[in-house]
């Protein structure tokens, strides 16, 4: 359930990095975005009373800061200037698979072979239905969405790695703090040099990608990538090109193709599928170790 809402926050990025742009260029907008999250993840570390991490958890943290703070942020909000929010979702077709596979070679997990024929179903289904959604052609910034890719990956993989040894909210709480001075400095840099409007749709997207994407949305997510699993838990976003094709829909007008529904349901039997076979290797695993 946790890694679930995580999705359904995630699932509205690209539409408020959308609605973002309408203030904020591209530069002003993800080091104000990382700000506000540090400022938010540091206020309540501070409010806590946490401790600092050890010492051999700051490289994890700097893969999650540079993976998804700084890294998958910055790269698909260049992608947006270019493509559509339904075309970037192709990125997201693809990570729940790229997560799973790092995430096996990085933890040891090993998951089955219904589990793998399972992903990489759901992957296709939802890759041939985004590129058909978009018309079938790559854009101009599919570069950054291949980019965002990778590095999204590899911090997914190495939080849910840590959020075994550490709540998961003080992973991404310590990620977002580490990587504040480097906000600042992009802010300072980049606010000057590109001109700012703002009206409420930029105010309203700027605000949801920094509290609801970066910081409440990576919290819940690390938390259930802990108790799950990196690869079981990374299929549950196999829902979420489909869920940010919704939000563009409803809140950008986008059209939505008649095939949505179809594609719908088959992801839902892929991450059913994968959901299943994470259990049963959960339990397998546990019956070796007693």
């Amino acid at each position: 359930m946790l890694a679930g809402l995580g999705v359904v926050a995630f699932s509205l990025t690209f539409p408020a990095t959308a609605w973002g742009l309408e203030s904020f260029g591209p530069w002003s907008l993800v080091a104000l975005r990382s700000v506000l999250a540090a400022l938010i993840a540091g206020g309540v570390l501070l409010a806590a009373r946490v401790p600092l991490p050890d010492r051999r958890h700051w490289a994890g943290l700097a893969v999650v800061g540079g993976g998804v703070v700084v890294g998958f942020p910055l790269l698909t909000t260049l992608a947006l200037q270019t493509s559509t929010t339904s075309h970037a979702a192709v990125v997201v077709g693809l990570l729940p698979l790229t997560t799973a596979v790092l995430g096996s070679l990085r933890t040891g997990e090993r998951p089955s072979r219904t589990f793998w024929t399972a992903a990489l179903a759901g992957a296709a289904v939802v890759i041939v239905f985004t590129v058909r959604q978009s018309g079938g052609a790559l854009a101009s910034g599919d570069l950054y969405l291949f980019g965002a890719l990778l590095v999204c990956a590899a911090g997914y993989t190495e939080g849910g790695r840590l959020a075994r040894s550490m709540p998961g909210w003080h992973v991404i709480g310590w990620a977002l703090v580490l990587c504040l001075p480097l906000a600042v400095a992009g802010g300072l840099v980049a606010l000057p040099l590109e001109p700012v409007h703002l009206n409420a749709h930029g105010v309203l997207g700027l605000v949801w990608v920094a509290a609801g994407s970066t910081f409440l949305g990576l919290y819940v997510w690390y938390r259930g990538m802990a108790a799950i699993g990196v690869a079981r838990a990374s299929q549950l976003q196999l829902a979420q090109p489909l869920l940010t094709l919704v939000w563009s829909y409803l809140l950008l007008g986008e059209e939505m193709s008649a095939a949505a529904p179809v594609a719908a349901v088959a992801v839902l039997v892929c991450i059913a599928a994968t959901q299943r076979a994470g259990r049963g290797a959960a339990r397998e695993s546990r019956r070796i170790r007693s």
